[in-house]
């Protein structure tokens, strides 16, 4: 059987969906030998690029195809077009897209509806976007996925899709993100100007990461933390509507103590993660909340904002807290950096929780719905 998936994802820096497409792909080509499985994408945009911590299987390639004026205009007509001549028994858009023109099953992932229900955190053009095509294309799917069953509710809700047709199927961290020994994340650190008691937070900077509040939290612990030392640290690329982030950093009366990293790659990560005090995740809204997982893989006791995707994610291995108000964030984050006992505890069961989820186990799931509509 011959399987496609959407390619674009890995043509940009990887985020959220692009790391979710390249470990889906490789972890479904290694449960499922006997298929092959293709990424697939236009010409049009810069060629793909995904490495895995594993040799990549021999069943699993990307294919980069060539379109013209017409074929460029890929969902309606390149891609279609690519479907009939190859022959592809399913395609997989792991991007909130599949083909209008169906020449097979379809199998659509919805990661989250951020779009629809928190408008005003993203720009006017992509909102636009989602309130055209979001109900096309779900109504165009053949079954839909998404990582959690809090976005399983919103989605039959909002785009009033039938319950039999979503799928959740959860989410999982990389097994590059284990816990590495403190010594060995010195360098790391000092490149980026960390020293060592810091508190962590991951993710592109745009509205509904909620960093204005985080900072206010921040400020407020440090007027009650005798460790003058203490470190903010904000690890993640530009996003949209990032201008209230980066004033409310500028204005802060603790901005010396901030430390913007940029987007940074997996190893140093990995050394913040394993390194950090705490690691704080106060998302106003997700659909399921990659860096809360990959931080517990590393050891790190995790702070997430109480809403229903995180508390679902983080499966009773977090300390909660509404990130919404700066007083209780502050003060969940002191209780945390100030009780050992608390500390390790939440350190052991972000571990066990991160080796309950795995992307074999995604692969597995995901191929049942593969399965059943074939």
């Amino acid at each position: 059987m011959l399987i496609g998936l959407d390619g674009i994802p890995l043509t940009f820096p990887k985020t959220g969906v692009g790391h979710y497409t390249a470990q889906l792909a490789n972890a479904l080509a290694a449960i499922a030998s006997e298929h092959e499985f293709r990424l697939v994408y236009p010409s049009s945009f810069p060629a793909a690029s995904f490495q895995f911590d594993s040799p990549t299987p021999h069943n699993l390639g990307s294919v980069r195809v060539p379109v013209g004026p017409i074929r460029k205009h890929w969902w309606s007509v390149g891609l279609p077009g690519y479907i009939a001549k190859q022959h592809l028994q399913l395609f997989h858009g792991t991007n909130y897209d599949v083909p209008l023109w169906r020449g097979c099953r379809t199998v659509l992932t919805i990661h989250d509806l951020s779009l629809l229900l928190h408008p005003e955190t993203h720009e006017r053009r992509s909102v636009a976007r989602a309130k055209r095509r979001f109900p096309v294309m779900s109504k165009t799917a053949d079954a839909i996925l998404v990582p959690t069953e809090a976005v399983r509710q919103e989605v039959c809700e909002h785009l009033r899709v039938g319950e039999q047709k979503v799928f959740a199927v959860p989410e999982a961290a990389r097994e590059f993100f284990r816990a590495v020994d403190f010594a060995e994340t010195s360098a790391t650190r000092q490149n980026l100007g960390i020293g060592n008691e810091f508190i962590l937070t991951v993710g592109t900077i745009e509205p509904r990461k909620n960093i204005p509040t985080l900072v206010k939290a921040f400020e407020r612990l440090l007027a009650s933390e005798a460790n003058s030392q203490l470190q903010l640290v904000i690890a993640g690329g530009n996003g949209w509507l990032s201008g209230p982030s980066f004033e409310a950093i500028k204005n802060s009366r603790a901005a010396e103590q901030i430390v913007l990293t940029g987007y940074l790659n997996d190893a140093a990560l990995r050394d913040l993660y394993s390194s950090c005090r705490v690691f704080v995740y106060p998302s106003l809204y997700e659909g399921f909340g990659l860096p809360p997982i990959e931080a517990m893989a590393c050891g790190a006791p995790v702070v997430v904002n109480d809403i229903p995707a995180l508390v679902e994610s983080t499966g009773g291995a977090a300390r909660l807290a509404d990130a919404r108000n700066a007083d209780e964030l502050a003060r969940a984050i002191w209780e945390v950096l100030n009780d050992g006992a608390e500390r390790a505890a939440l350190s052991q069961a972000g571990r066990n929780r991160a080796t309950e989820l795995s992307w074999t186990q995604t692969a597995i799931k995901t191929m049942q719905v593969y399965e059943s509509l074939l």
